[in-house]
């Protein structure tokens, strides 16, 4: 536990907790990309909560762009029937913390009422104690805030990964062998990892790679133009892959991945870095973006990669037109695979 609330500078710390969502749990990693307001209550009964709360609930339903995500923090266990499950259009979503984990993660004493502002990469921009008038202070303060940042991007663009002939021996592969729709990764409410399929999330059509031969294949050039450039950049040594996976991302399925992380979940946290394959360039859209760092996205040629950090919050856009193919492995090495069998001792024993 923090002696002290967190204050402007400090990373925001990380948590998974109940909440109000329609899953009944919330990653707060997911909220990177746009600015965050939390308000810290002891109970939505408290006065100064409530006069805070009515404040924010008035403002959250003025921001129709998503460019700020409201949450509240309750500390009693009987807002739960208070506050109830929201199914969609949330303006403002509350973290059930009778257990007092967040507040404690953030240093909010026992009966306070408390505002924390968080940027896109999840740092902390203001921290403050609730009194009359500063609801609206920090509500006015955050909508001055600049927009997010639209700097560089940790990830590097390789071209050539693949000549074109053997782009079009994977997608001659995807169409001749059987598909199905891709799942989410996820963490289930007792933790453990479990595959959901949510289209409006994620819409794409995965392909397992069976063929040895073509495995070979793929791995001998990603071993000889990928692995090098990682090395370098870096300064991690990667020694094994996993997931030889095809996807496919229809426009006329809205073929999208909503922001995710790729290493988050027991069973994926062995995951160093991500490969993403582009074969074709015949489509609309479907650009890989990176909000914690850009509004930019990125689209390599047909054979080029994008690498990168599987830690980083990123994104598939929506694709408009056509179809996009994409070859998706993740890279690894027998140090991120000890680490993550350790962390998961505690789920498995």
């Amino acid at each position: 536990m923090n002696v002290l609330p967190v204050a402007a500078g400090d990373p925001a710390p990380r948590f998974v907790q109940r909440c109000t969502t329609r899953w009944g749990h919330y990653s707060f990693d997911m909220a990177a990309g746009r600015y965050s307001i939390l308000f810290f209550f002891p109970s939505t009964l408290d006065p100064c909560a409530a006069r805070a709360l009515s404040v924010m609930r008035a403002r959250a339903a003025q921001q129709a762009d998503g460019a700020v995500v409201f949450f509240g923090v309750s500390a009693d266990s009987a807002d739960e029937t208070r506050i109830p499950v929201v199914t969609g259009g949330e303006s403002i979503r509350f973290f059930r913390d009778a257990d007092r984990r967040v507040h404690d993660l953030y240093g909010i004493g026992v009966g306070q009422c408390f505002w924390v502002v968080v940027d896109p990469m999840l740092r902390v921009c203001l921290s403050m104690p609730d009194a009359p008038g500063v609801a609206a202070r920090v509500l006015d303060h955050v909508m001055r805030l600049p927009p997010v940042q639209d700097g560089p991007v940790p990830a590097l663009m390789l071209p050539a990964v693949l000549e074109p002939a053997f782009c079009h021996v994977l997608m001659d592969y995807y169409h001749t062998h059987e598909s199905r729709p891709s799942a989410v990764l996820t963490r289930g409410a007792d933790g453990k990892p479990v595959n959901i399929i949510d289209s409006g999330f994620k819409s794409r059509r995965d392909c397992l790679l069976r063929d040895g031969d073509l495995v070979r294949q793929l791995q001998a050039r990603i071993i000889r133009r990928v692995v090098p450039e990682i090395t370098r950049v870096f300064q991690c040594t990667v020694t094994r892959m996993d997931r030889m996976v095809l996807g496919r991302y229809d426009a006329a399925e809205g073929g999208c991945f909503g922001p995710h992380r790729d290493n988050t979940v027991p069973g994926a946290a062995h995951r160093l870095f991500a490969i993403s394959i582009t074969l074709n360039d015949d489509y609309g859209g479907g650009e890989l973006s990176f909000p914690e760092f850009s509004s930019r996205g990125l689209r390599p040629p047909a054979g080029g990669a994008v690498v990168f950090s599987c830690a980083l919050l990123h994104a598939v856009r929506p694709v408009t037109q056509g179809v996009r193919y994409a070859c998706l492995p993740f890279a690894f090495n027998e140090a991120s695979m000890a680490a993550a069998r350790e962390a998961s001792a505690p789920l498995t024993g």
